[in-house]
């Protein structure tokens, strides 16, 4: 018998679920606020644990001797070569897991491999690598003496399972095209102690569907039956939010399969605040308040009356994640992209009033914004075109329909787009040139819930940068940013034709 699988069978362990509050720390960002300075606005609001979705050296560094437990990711684009080869995986365990834990005292927990493999919309890239990766990261977890310290596990998007046309819990089970493949992996997990996680997202549902019942996609407040007026009836239990509902169908799709004291982690789970006419502060306090009461209280759901563990998703906003799923996509965080608050949230769970605290020890750029210049023309043919440049390098995700922005006027529009690209540069020389049309202010132009950001000073303003001349160096998925530069600047010539 292969050593590998001998070994994974004698360090079986069970899991021990709930406690403490959770976050996903994304690091999809052109000015991302410094690793120490995140891990004390954890440390600051009482999150105890942590998902990375990569080995970045900076955030693991900081994360050393913090106190606080870490899920490591490994991204998808890493699952054939860790499937290929147990000699890849050990190499990455030696680099990324044993390194960090001896070295810099990383309280590594888990490895999260791959990230949502399985969605429909990867056409199966990954469904031939995910569980060779998965083996191959336990099986070097076991010869580096962490078998029993550190626990494989694969977050999944619900996705994965589904109800028939009853749509109630109890008909769920896993996906008819990747069943077998579920139990191949569920069976693994089990058989090492480890849990399966799986991502909610109750906003999709309701952004996916326009008839979707708005007040079934929150949790009920206490003392109140503001979710009922939709239930699902399941039996004799009637479901009043769609999070209990989608997590008791994958606890019968696990059930049906033999895996009823399977342990889950509730890897991602959140509201945005932008981007979407259903993304903004007043839903996401909604939503987050309902979900950390829970979570304080140990709250579980009908079909498990203790709580999992639940990373919120998540800690901060992204301005450089991909837009393709939505607009909503880089406004996530319960604080903005520098650490400051975006909405009240008690962390006591009602019982005790312990409100955010925003990041400290925050430097910022010049407090100077690019915006249109007042003798500028709204008819200058450069108009569109300088709009669309800024856009495809900046993030305008906030002038979207129902966005915080979405009301600014054309000037409005064009002065946002600007600054974004001009504080994106880091207030370069020559970031605000566009076909002379802008120029810079010192004073706010922030309108009402439309913020005019001044981004993090990461020490890159001494260069210079034109618009014209721009090479982007940022992680900024530019496909996407690209499509809705196009969007926006075809807006503006709507508006002024």
């Amino acid at each position: 018998m292969d050593v590998r699988y001998s070994l994974l069978v004698l360090y079986m362990v069970v899991i021990a679920e709930g406690g403490g509050l959770a976050c996903n720390w994304g690091l999809q960002a052109t000015h991302p606020l410094p690793p120490k300075i995140v891990v004390k606005l954890m440390k600051d609001n009482g999150f105890e644990k942590v998902k990375l979705f990569e080995a970045d050296p900076e955030a693991l560094k900081a994360l050393g001797n913090s106190g606080i437990q870490v899920m490591l990711g490994i991204p998808n684009d890493f699952l054939a070569p860790l499937a290929s080869s147990v000699r890849i995986a050990e190499d990455w365990v030696s680099q990324n897991v044993s390194s960090y834990i001896s070295k810099t005292g990383v309280d590594i927990r888990y490895v999260a491999v791959g990230n949502e493999p399985f969605l429909k919309t990867y056409n199966d890239t990954f469904l031939q690598t995910t569980l060779p990766a998965l083996q191959n990261i336990q099986a070097a977890l076991i010869k580096a003496g962490l078998g029993r310290q550190v626990k494989v596990t694969t977050p999944l998007n619900a996705d994965v399972y589904q109800t028939d046309s009853s749509g109630v819990p109890s008909a769920g089970n896993f996906r008819s095209d990747i069943h077998d493949l579920m139990i191949s992996i569920i069976t693994f997990l089990s058989d090492n102690g480890a849990p399966l996680t799986i991502n909610i997202y109750p906003f999709l549902s309701l952004y996916a569907d326009p008839n979707f019942p708005v007040d079934y996609a929150f949790f009920p407040t206490s003392g109140s039956n503001i979710s009922t007026s939709s239930p699902v009836v399941d039996g004799p239990i009637s479901y009043t939010n769609v999070f209990d509902a989608n997590f008791d169908t994958l606890i019968w799709a696990l059930e049906k399969n033999g895996f009823a004291s399977m342990p889950v982690i509730v890897g991602e789970v959140g509201w945005p605040t932008d981007g979407d006419i259903n993304a903004n502060n007043e839903n996401a306090h909604r939503f987050n308040q309902g979900l950390v009461n829970r979570i304080i209280q140990g709250q579980g759901t009908p079909k498990r009356n203790t709580s999992p563990d639940i990373y919120l998703f998540a800690l901060i906003d992204e301005d450089a994640k991909s837009i393709q799923p939505g607009n909503f996509e880089r406004h996530w965080g319960v604080f903005n992209y520098d650490g400051t608050i975006k909405y009240p949230l008690d962390l006591g769970g009602g019982s005790t009033n312990q409100t955010l605290t925003p990041a400290k020890g925050v430097r910022y750029l010049a407090r100077q914004w690019c915006i249109m210049a007042p003798e500028a023309s709204l008819l200058d043919p450069n108009l569109p075109s300088s709009i669309n440049e800024a856009c495809t390098y900046a993030d305008c995700t906030s002038l979207g329909y129902g966005s915080s922005c979405g009301e600014l006027d054309v000037r409005g529009n064009a002065s946002y787009t600007f600054n974004m690209y001009y504080q994106t540069m880091n207030q370069q020389k020559g970031a605000c040139q566009f076909s002379n049309l802008s120029a810079i202010t010192t004073v706010d132009p922030s309108q009402d819930s439309c913020v005019f950001k001044i981004m993090i000073d990461l020490g890159r303003h001494e260069q210079t940068k034109s618009p014209s001349t721009s090479s982007f160096g940022y992680r900024c998925n530019q496909d996407s940013s690209i499509a809705f530069a196009a969007l926006v600047s075809s807006f503006i010539i709507c508006f002024l034709s």
